[in-house]
């Protein structure tokens, strides 16, 4: 079993940054890929970028590609998303999640995760 918790959502203005952080437990965390999703009011659930368990291969959504960036502290159970320059559009709620042990390529879709957090409120503004 893995639980997941993120952290460090809140309101900035446009052009503004965030740093979420998602705190991990559980035995599959270190053999698995991780990546952050999110979702807007009446949209669906979108992929924003992802790491492979080892840290040495990411990816990430055209949407927000130079702007996000993507770190892990497999040591610490944790992984983080650095949004700079942030737009009105990446406003949304933003999950955690990591795929299945022994699943260790960085997948840019939902099915392939197998464990969420509840997410943290991203409110981008002017």
């Amino acid at each position: 079993q893995v639980q997941l918790v993120e952290s460090g959502g809140g309101l900035v203005q446009a052009g503004g940054s965030l740093r979420l952080s998602c705190a991990a437990s559980g035995r599959t965390f270190s053999m698995s890929a991780m990546g952050w999703f999110r979702q807007a009011p009446g949209k669906e659930r979108e992929f924003v970028a992802a790491i492979s368990w080892s840290g040495d291969s990411t990816r990430f959504a055209d949407a927000v590609k130079d702007r996000f960036t993507i770190s892990r502290e497999n040591a610490n159970n944790a992984v983080h998303l650095q949004m700079n320059s942030l737009k009105f559009e990446d406003t949304g709620l933003y999950y955690c999640a990591a795929r299945r042990r022994g699943a260790v390529f960085p997948s840019a879709y939902t099915h392939d995760y197998a464990y969420w957090g509840q997410g943290t409120q991203v409110t981008v503004s002017s």
